[in-house]
């Protein structure tokens, strides 16, 4: 070993120890606000979305911005299970992209409800079953999920978190030959649709609940395989037929932290909310009119079936800002008086 290698892991060595030193006093600092708090809630939303917003902006290099933050959402993990582990539910069974999105916001130390339906989500939350749920609500090239949308109208449950989590889609089976059929969440199907065709034209296609649910068929079955994640593969003993097959290379997945609340004013924030309109020409064009002359800037606009009735509608708006911003208070009150039926959501920090 030259003296120069020798010198660099020697200097690694006193960093570690450093590092180590450190990460503990951050861990008993942690317990001791833990120790301060009258509510006994251990995670705060608004809390953590300020401080990965800091590792963010003053990550110098060479590590990446998304390992830097994974690092520190790790870190955050592990000084929150000092008090108390988070229980959270999402869509299961174990691999599923709803799990992925819930490691990627909450980390690994947490005890997870896996969940057969969003509906069961739901309703463990709303029990009391678990403190968070994630669920998926929008796929950046196939739209909205209905079934959350509907949930979130029906249930008394709050957004207190949002995750964006790029899918990147793979074709697994027990070994590579023909198919008999194809197995995956419909939306993972729609997403794949154009590479399916130039590929696999003819194959039938079957939609199932969840795509680790396909990769557990395509595990059983020689001739099937499924589109899922490439960890699903390690998962259910599958090979990696094709990687990156969905049609839309940036496809993003954005999902939400359902809760009993919502979260504080973290800086940067979206409040999300569901209203509806007199049936009557112009209602709707009314509706938002308050979001302007307060100068509320609109990311989302989503019509859905009120199913009240036939052919009445509800209108899912996401604004930029927190509900307890004065702007946004002004705009919500202005809206009260115009709208026919109004919910606030929640409010929470913007996905990091």
């Amino acid at each position: 070993m030259n003296d120069a290698l020798r010198r660099y892991r020697a200097r690694i060595d006193a960093i570690d120890d450093e590092i180590l030193k450190l990460v503990n006093q951050r861990a008993e600092c942690a317990r001791a606000i833990g120790e301060l708090k009258e509510d006994g809630q251990i995670y705060r939303a608004e809390r953590e979305a300020q401080i990965l917003r800091r590792v963010k902006e003053n990550n110098p290099g060479p590590l990446s911005e998304a390992a830097a933050l994974n690092m520190f959402a790790e870190l955050m993990s592990a000084c929150r299970a000092l008090e108390k582990h988070l229980s959270v539910a999402y869509l299961g069974p174990a691999g599923t992209f709803s799990e992925q999105a819930a490691r990627k916001h909450f980390g690994s130390q947490i005890h997870t409800t896996l969940c057969a339906s969003i509906d069961e989500v739901f309703r463990t939350v709303e029990a009391g079953m678990v403190a968070y749920g994630v669920v998926p609500v929008e796929n950046s090239s196939e739209g909205a999920v209905g079934r959350t949308l509907d949930l979130l109208l029906a249930k008394p449950l709050q957004i207190c978190g949002e995750i964006t989590l790029p899918v990147h889609q793979c074709l697994l089976a027990k070994a590579p030959g023909p198919m008999r059929k194809i197995v995956s969440h419909a939306q993972s199907l729609a997403q794949c649709n154009e590479w399916l065709n130039r590929h696999y034209p003819g194959v039938e296609r079957i939609p199932v609940v969840s795509n680790a649910e396909a990769a557990r068929i395509a595990g059983a079955e020689a001739d099937t395989a499924a589109i899922a994640s490439k960890s699903a593969a390690s998962l259910y003993q599958l090979e990696v037929i094709a990687e990156n097959i969905e049609d839309v290379p940036n496809n993003t997945t954005r999902f939400l932290v359902i809760a009993l609340h919502d979260a504080l004013p973290s800086g940067k924030d979206r409040t999300s909310l569901v209203m509806s309109a007199e049936n009557r020409p112009g209602a709707v064009h009314e509706l938002l009119t308050p979001l302007a002359e307060h100068q509320v800037s609109m990311s989302r606009f989503e019509s859905r079936p009120s199913r009240a009735s036939a052919w009445e509608y509800v209108f899912f708006v996401d604004i930029e800002g927190h509900r307890q911003d004065a702007r946004i208070e002004r705009a919500l009150a202005a809206l009260r008086e115009k709208a026919v039926f109004v919910k606030i959501l929640g409010s929470y920090p913007q996905a990091i």
